[in-house]
């Protein structure tokens, strides 16, 4: 039988905390990267910003790079996920890729800072983490090509490539973390309502984009 044995309260209250530390080094990093740029920010202004010493922030994260990595690896797993989850609720391409879009865009408008620092950064990381983080996106492309390739199948899509337009669809999408603001002149639904539009018109037949 399989050990379903819990931790004791004690470890699982430290490994919460211990989640919670990283998870605020992370949203200060963040924020400085973003505001600042990545060489502009430093180690000592995030623990400034913390009240906290800089050998505290090296006991969760071992350097600058280490925060960076992690950073980017957070909107595009957030968006995998997100992806994944829309392509598991049953029905036809249309509304799957509907779903898609809504979850994604969301993603991206709430963790906004996460993919603007990395695209602005992506230069910065090291090469096995910048590599690691383009496979993750390629895997994001190749679902949402399958998904493409599944409403061309059945006539919901008039495309010519389901690939190269899963890249133009994914770079429209991550686009809007360059340029929506919070409190801005569209609403965050407004955005996401856009998206959806937007990308059936580019995908549907043009009977079916103005009906």
């Amino acid at each position: 039988m399989p050990n379903t044995k819990r931790l004791p309260k004690s470890s699982q209250l430290k490994s919460e905390i211990a989640a919670y530390k990283r998870r605020r080094i992370l949203e200060e990093a963040t924020d400085l990267f973003f505001t600042k740029g990545y060489d502009s920010a430093t180690l000592d202004a995030v623990a400034e910003r913390l009240d906290v010493t800089k050998p505290f922030i090296y006991s969760y994260y071992k350097n600058k790079g280490d925060l960076l990595r992690e950073i980017c690896q957070t909107g595009i797993r957030l968006s995998l996920s997100a992806l994944e989850g829309a392509l598991a609720v049953e029905g036809t391409a249309t509304e799957q890729l509907k779903v898609v879009v809504e979850r994604v865009a969301r993603i991206i408008i709430e963790n906004q800072r996460y993919i603007s620092v990395y695209l602005r950064e992506e230069k910065n990381l090291n090469a096995v983490d910048a590599r690691n983080i383009r496979e993750m996106r390629h895997h994001f492309d190749e679902l949402l090509g399958d998904l493409l390739a599944k409403g061309k199948k059945t006539g919901e899509f008039d495309i010519t490539d389901p690939s190269r337009t899963a890249i133009w669809l994914s770079g429209l999408l991550s686009w809007i973390a360059l340029w929506y603001h919070e409190g801005g002149h569209w609403s965050a639904t407004e955005v996401v309502m856009d998206a959806i539009n937007m990308v059936m018109k580019m995908v549907q037949p043009r009977s079916a984009a103005s009906a």
